[in-house]
């Protein structure tokens, strides 16, 4: 008898291991791989361990009694990437198109609340139609469920969502609240209402990936963080990613040796540091001046361009860099930039990941847009995430902090441990020419020759109050260095404060600007 039912068992799972041949056809047909091949892809070979493999749906009506498949269409378990263990759940698309039902979403429960408990990262494949309309509400309530622990495990693991086809509805907010979200071109659309709605709504036409695709979360919404071509590179970078984070709150990224010596000079910066205010370089090219072997991994490098978050390492320690891009906008903040540069901020703080700021700001983008569309809330957004990072954070002036976007910037009055700036930089309210202007205004509106008045008060404010050792000078930088040693600089400040422990004080938790 035993062994009638262990045959039994075999079959079971080898048909569940294979699935139906003319569904994996279809999928393959769309460009897609199946969802056990994606997840041989992202994990460490043969360390895939699968929960819940013969969990079947128990609903009945809709024809659903008739077509019980093992898995319920969603794959769960757990595996390793570079030999730390991670968490995954992969809808199947092949098995009702993915879409979600009581038993789909009772495996997914488990399976959040086993990453938090052991405090491991957590990766979701997504690709599925949404709730299984033929079971009714409880696949609404099976959404919920996993909207809540979403929500409880942020800032405990990391939540990573990648997107390789479909996702509409209430399904594309679990997405919203992870970490991070991959998108594949073509393949993979985030709608909240489709493009039929919309038409019959609205009148507007237009196709599900100008509607939802990866470019457009990617550039245009923010809701995606990476875009790639295809499956295979995407996962790629999904291991990449991993590798560059702690497994949970409580514990440090991992360290990776690196042969890049630790006091390399980075004489290079010392062309950007001479070139004029008003001067557009790459701030890119900074970061990989100053970044262990050059190497970094920029979030959301399509949206918001002005200002750059990348994770890299120093001294092979993981590193969370905000830096002003004067290349875009001149590197102004905006309401997107600050949005952008928050969410970052908190997610480096939340995962003990030290910040390096790198500024280089004119200061606020002025117009009636940015100030009807709440600047000042949203811009708040960066104020309060910088106020309340508890972790190592130094901040360094390339060239020039203008106005409140130098305080919002990780200023020492806000909490920067350490702030540095390179020689001729020029910190104050606004800039020479605009001070003048505001400032002599009446009496260079009475001058035979405004323009030379105008120029002598300005070389005079300039001197007297932009010179690059006037905040050093009341101790709101720390030291002037010079950019020829700013990796070594760097790399001694965040060994100095590795152990920093901030006391804060007790609150449930505190309310962000809108």
């Amino acid at each position: 008898m035993a062994s009638a039912h262990l045959e039994e068992l075999a079959s079971v799972k080898e048909e569940m291991l294979r699935g139906d041949a003319r569904a994996t056809e279809r999928q393959h047909a769309k460009g897609k791989l199946t969802a056990r091949e994606r997840i041989a892809l992202l994990l460490d070979e043969g360390s895939f361990h699968e929960l819940e493999g013969l969990r079947r749906h128990r609903a009945t009506g809709f024809g659903l009694e008739r077509k019980r498949p093992a898995t319920d269409g969603v794959i769960t378990g757990w595996g390793t990437v570079y030999g730390r263990t991670v968490f995954v759940y992969a809808h199947d698309f092949r098995i009702f198109g993915g879409a979600l039902g009581e038993a789909h979403a009772e495996k997914i429960h488990k399976l959040m609340d086993r990453a938090v408990a052991v405090g491991a990262p957590l990766v979701s494949l997504n690709d599925g139609a949404g709730a299984r309309i033929q079971e009714g509400v409880t696949a609404l309530a099976g959404y919920g469920g996993i909207f809540r622990r979403n929500t409880r495990a942020s800032g405990v693991i990391p939540q990573i969502s990648v997107m390789l086809g479909p996702c509409a509805g209430g399904a594309a907010y679990s997405p919203a609240l992870t970490d991070f979200v991959f998108m594949v071109r073509e393949t993979a659309q985030m709608f909240i209402t489709g493009p039929d709605v919309v038409e019959t709504v609205t009148g507007e036409k237009i196709s599900h990936n100008g509607l939802g695709g990866a470019d457009v979360h990617g550039g245009t919404s923010g809701v995606a963080q990476f875009v790639h071509d295809d499956e295979e590179s995407c996962l790629e970078e999904v291991r990449y990613l991993i590798s560059l984070l702690p497994s949970n709150n409580r514990e440090l990224a991992p360290e990776e040796p690196s042969d890049d010596p630790a006091d390399r000079p980075t004489g290079a910066l010392r062309e950007v540091a001479q070139l004029e205010g008003n001067c557009a370089y790459d701030v890119r090219t900074v970061i990989e001046e100053v970044v262990d072997d050059g190497q970094y991994f920029e979030i959301s490098a399509a949206w918001a361009a002005n200002v750059v978050c990348a994770f890299a390492r120093l001294d092979g320690q993981t590193v969370g860099i905000v830096a002003n891009q004067p290349q875009s906008m001149a590197g102004a903040l905006d309401i997107t930039a600050s949005e952008k540069a928050a969410r970052f901020v908190q997610f480096c703080d939340a995962f003990n990941i030290p910040l390096v700021t790198l500024v280089d700001v004119p200061g606020f983008l002025p117009g009636v847009s940015q100030e009807h569309d709440g600047i000042i809330r949203r811009g708040a957004k960066l104020l309060y995430a910088y106020c309340n990072a508890s972790v190592p954070r130094v901040s360094l002036v390339l060239r020039k902090a203008y106005g409140g976007a130098y305080i919002v910037m990780d200023s020492h009055a806000i909490g920067a441990d350490v702030a540095l700036a390179w020689p001729a930089n020029e910190i104050a309210v606004m800039g020479a020419e605009g001070a003048a202007n505001v400032i002599f205004r009446r009496e260079i509106a009475a001058a035979e020759d405004p323009e030379a008045v105008r120029g002598q008060r300005v070389k005079e404010y300039r001197a007297e109050l932009m010179h690059p050792y006037y905040a050093a000078e009341r101790g709101l930088i720390d030291d002037v260095i010079d950019p020829a040693e700013t990796r070594q600089v760097l790399i001694g400040l965040l060994a100095m404060l590795r152990a920093k422990h901030a006391d804060l004080p007790s609150r449930k938790h505190g309310n962000p600007p809108q």
